[in-house]
């Protein structure tokens, strides 16, 4: 990367702080690394490198993400052939989503021994990578190589290495419960009255968010959609409640089941980030769920 396109210090500071984070650095970031910017300096230079077209601008969990252009990248497939770039494009164009290899081979109308070839070439100059997909595990996608994959690919914060992580959402739940239930027993008496109270025994998913991220049990980022997802679960389980307000947000509560929960609600599935895709025939079905097999052995 070039510093003679960028003379000025406050566009030298961002850059640096993005080498040293290739997966992506967000507003908060730059703050935390270069805390005298003031937020119109800020959004100037993000500005000015992005015209430049030194970041790559994405969306993740909400939030803004900067990324670095993978000059390295089109700098390895500068002088390749052809049929390396055609592959390199197809690759790119697909981001963090990555595209299947019969893909690839019908929009290049390369042959299978030749693809093969040009993807291991382009793999071992670290170019691209090949990534196993949770919901197809004998298959995998090809992304660039600098990219985090799609939660939709990896899983998110509940699979490692295509294992579903149950000790940890185990975890994360208990935890979870536990701050609601703090929150609850701190106001229980509160003073100006039972409905007060209540109103301010609720918390939100990013209240209950921070509350696991200061814990430090978890690591990998945790985002506010994974901290909802183990907060309906305690709503399914019958230990809390949620309420919805004005906004449309969420907020959630502790409370004192006085019943068991029934078993429905404690099958695996609650916790499952593919429950939306699992049917009673296709990749994902009920019957060669190895979790569900495990909750039913118990």
């Amino acid at each position: 990367m070039s510093s003679s396109k960028n003379d000025d210090p406050i566009s030298e500071k961002i850059l640096n702080v993005a080498k040293k984070n290739p997966k992506g650095i967000s507003d908060k970031d730059i703050l935390a690394a270069v805390p005298e910017l003031s937020a119109a300096e800020l959004v100037s230079a993000i500005n000015k490198l992005l015209q430049e077209g030194l970041f790559d601008l994405y969306n993740q969990g909400g939030s803004l993400i900067y990324r670095l252009k993978g000059q390295s990248s089109k700098q390895a497939v500068k002088g390749a052939d052809n049929e390396e770039k055609v592959v390199y494009n197809l690759i790119e164009d697909a981001g963090n989503k990555g595209i299947w290899i019969r893909d690839i081979r019908l929009r290049s109308n390369i042959a299978n021994t030749q693809l093969t070839k040009v993807l291991k070439n382009l793999e071992s100059k670290k170019v691209i990578k090949a990534v196993k997909c949770v919901n197809a595990s004998k298959k995998k996608v090809y992304m660039l190589y600098n990219l985090e994959p799609d939660r939709s690919i990896s899983g998110g914060a509940w699979y490692q290495d295509q294992d579903f992580e149950s000790e940890f959402v185990d975890i994360l739940n208990r935890q979870c419960l536990r701050f609601l239930q703090q929150r609850a027993d701190k106001i229980k008496n509160n003073p100006k009255g039972p409905v007060v109270g209540r109103t301010q025994s609720f918390a939100s998913a990013v209240e209950v968010q921070k509350y696991i991220t200061d814990l430090g049990i978890s690591n990998v980022k945790l985002e506010v959609e994974d901290v909802i997802t183990i907060l309906n679960t305690l709503v399914y389980d019958g230990k809390a409640e949620s309420n919805v307000l004005s906004d449309g947000s969420k907020v959630y509560r502790a409370i004192e089941s006085l019943i068991p929960p029934p078993g429905l609600v404690q099958v695996p599935c609650g916790v499952c980030p593919l429950i939306l895709k699992c049917c009673s025939t296709g990749l994902i079905t009920p019957q060669d769920c190895k979790y569900m097999d495990d909750w039913l052995e118990n």
